[in-house]
């Protein structure tokens, strides 16, 4: 099969905006703001942004060699550059496996974001109760849930089954600028035009040593590999689609920092709301359904739709990528064509998805009882995730050969080789405390 037929990028910009909008998801809109707000602000965005440099960008680094080197999916990648053999295959397989199982539970959550653009146009009224049995009504219900799971499952096969430069590439071009207009926009109206801009802007760039624990620099850490959709060989399928050789250092800087600048701007506006009601920034991880929606009563559609459709946007570019891994592997590997691929294994993942709507049915699970939701969340976020992360590592760190293209300067050149020393001795080293932590061993 040629590159012709696998697609490639039709340009640098396109490839970054696709890039970068499989990296922003629900994590930077949702969970960075709230777990900035458990560990105290400033001081945690500071350790952020260093396991940032410390993990995020190593890694994406390594997944972009990887792909860009192979010129094929996360299996067939390990398989063309080791042996056809090798047991570094299962590397790949776990990250196909990943973006399986995490799409198939993350579309239920971005199905809820897609109803809430809904119910923000009809507007919230009612009590602060009220508001927040909405979304308690929602969970209950599997009939609805399903509804929405099926709107945005739709949504990813239809842009997926378009290709890389008419699906993808073209779709990230639209929904990316849109997705920072928005954020922009509902950043300055909370800085100028809310009584919590100032606060927040402390809050999050004012740091407070004395509120930083182990914990929180553990956090830093997970969150760091998770929000770049890091070991489920996303980056790995999007840098196979690369025409010719990049340089990967200066491609994987780009996309971490421009990730983690939509996070911070995420933490703008949502703190300047939550300020200026004096609401908890720490509000649990119902801040986005529940407590939002109550500040969205008095700020009106004008905030709460843009906010509910940023929400959305960033859950769609991602859900893209993790499609796109699982059918890269059915292109390459067997020959399909990509319609056929597109529709059987994202019907498949739409059909596991129902198990996770249902919130009501659970299995023994490590002598719990859990839905599927929780259990595909708990495997693959605490297990198959990291896994493929350090294996990932130690692949490119220590296995593989002429990691390093030609580079115009020798100061690229020594950056590169700066990051691929962190790759090999600090990197694994902190995926591994990231394991470890969700196996709660530390």
């Amino acid at each position: 099969m040629t590159d012709a037929n696998r697609g490639n990028w039709g340009s640098r910009i396109g490839f970054i905006l696709a890039a970068v909008g499989s990296a922003v998801g629900l994590g930077n809109i949702w969970k960075f703001p709230y777990i900035t707000g458990v560990y105290g602000g400033g001081a945690f965005v500071l350790v952020y942004l260093g396991c940032i440099l410390l993990v995020g960008v190593p890694i994406m680094l390594a997944e972009l060699i990887i792909g860009g080197r192979s010129k094929r999916n996360p299996v067939g990648a390990f398989r063309v550059l080791r042996s056809e053999k090798s047991p570094w295959q299962l590397t790949g397989w776990l990250g196909v496996a990943s973006g399986f199982l995490i799409l198939a539970y993350y579309s239920v959550i971005a199905g809820w974001s897609t109803a809430y653009i809904f119910k923000a146009i009809q507007g919230f009224s009612g009590t602060t109760e009220e508001i927040g049995a909405q979304f308690t009504n929602l969970q209950n219900s599997p009939l609805l849930t399903i509804f929405w799971h099926t709107v945005f499952m739709g949504l990813t096969i239809a842009i997926v089954i378009r290709g890389v430069q008419k699906g993808i590439e073209r779709w990230s071009k639209i929904l990316m600028p849109i997705l920072v207009a928005i954020l922009l926009g509902l950043s300055f109206y909370g800085i100028f035009f809310t009584s919590g801009g100032v606060k927040a802007l402390s809050f999050l760039f004012k740091p407070n040593f004395s509120q930083l624990s182990a914990e929180a620099i553990l956090s830093a850490l997970g969150h760091a590999f998770f929000t770049l959709s890091l070991g489920m060989g996303a980056m790995i399928t999007y840098g196979s689609y690369l025409k010719k050789e990049v340089n990967f250092s200066r491609t994987a800087l780009t996309i971490s920092l421009l990730d983690t600048v939509i996070a911070l701007f995420a933490g703008i506006a949502i703190f300047s709301l939550v300020s200026q009601y004096n609401m908890e920034p720490s509000s649990g991880t119902g801040l986005i359904f529940t407590t939002l929606p109550v500040l969205f009563k008095e700020t009106g559609v004008l905030i709460s739709v843009p906010f509910f459709l940023l929400l959305t946007f960033a859950a769609l570019t991602s859900a893209i990528s993790l499609l796109e891994v699982v059918v890269s592997y059915f292109i390459d590997e067997r020959r399909w064509s990509r319609t056929r691929s597109t529709l059987l294994l994202g019907g498949a993942i739409y059909l596991v998805g129902i198990l996770c709507a249902a919130e009501t049915l659970k299995v023994p699970f490590f002598g719990k009882q859990r839905s599927f939701f929780q259990i595909f969340d708990v495997i693959t976020t605490n297990y198959m995730l990291p896994v493929g992360g350090l294996l990932i590592c130690l692949f490119v760190g220590w296995v593989m050969k002429e990691k390093i293209p030609p580079l115009k300067s020798k100061a690229s050149t020594i950056f590169y080789q700066l990051v691929i020393f962190i790759l090999k001795f600090l990197t694994p080293v902190a995926v591994a405390l990231v394991f470890l932590n969700k196996l709660e061993i530390i």
